[in-house]
């Protein structure tokens, strides 16, 4: 019975390797279809989000079969637990890059309204806060766990620097009105992603630790 548990544990994992995988390329797909102005590259993220959908019902009906069937105890029951957690905020990611996608097409039918410089600097934390957010899941490491949450916080600057630019954009130029509420969109979006890898880590606080972390700028000392 217990090779079994380990089994259908080790098949979770596969799926939500697969899973995030998927998610990554999201994420990287929408961005790179701003910067290049590629609308192909953004519709491939609407197929992605298919699939990453598809995944996140299977892994919760492996999850509900495997405690059913197996009836896992103390850690391995913290880890299903988790799976299912964490497997609801990838899906909510690719969600999250499906909405970028929509609106790097709309904005790809207008002249740019600038150079874009702090967006990508926002993009690279929030795609390392997802990929660290998983690689501490895999490694039961909770020191990544506090990196990402504490991460949150270069997102918050930079998103509000990046609104009071358009803000001023706005103001000056009422033509830009409608693009920059897009671009605004678009922070608004990877700084919802940012969130989705917070909760990821305090799941893995959760797993590893038994410590529910309800606050999001909780440290490790606190």
């Amino acid at each position: 019975m217990d090779h079994q548990l380990d089994q259908d544990i080790e098949r979770i994992k596969n799926l939500i390797v697969l899973m995030e995988d998927n998610v990554e390329r999201a994420i990287f797909n929408a961005f790179k279809s701003l910067m290049e102005r590629d609308d192909a590259l953004a519709q491939k993220v609407f197929e992605l989000e298919r699939e990453i959908n598809s995944l996140d019902v299977e892994i919760d009906e492996d999850c509900i079969k495997t405690i059913a069937l197996r009836q896992p105890v103390a850690g391995d029951l913290r880890f299903i637990i988790t799976a299912m957690k964490i497997t609801s905020d990838l899906e909510r990611i690719g969600d999250l890059a499906v909405n970028m996608a929509e609106r790097v097409i709309e904005l790809n039918e207008e002249p740019p309204l600038k150079p874009y410089i702090d967006l990508p600097k926002v993009f690279e934390i929030v795609r390392l806060m997802v990929r660290d957010s998983l690689r501490a899941f895999f490694e039961k490491n909770t020191d990544i766990a506090y990196k990402v949450i504490k991460e949150d916080d270069k997102v918050d600057k930079l998103t509000e620097q990046i609104g009071n630019e358009l803000t001023l954009f706005m103001i000056k130029d009422p033509t830009t009105i409608n693009r920059a509420t897009k671009i605004s969109f678009l922070t608004k979006y990877l700084e919802r992603i940012a969130d989705h890898a917070e909760n990821i880590a305090r799941s893995v606080i959760y797993l590893v630790e038994g410590k529910i972390i309800r606050h999001a700028h909780q440290s490790k000392s606190s």
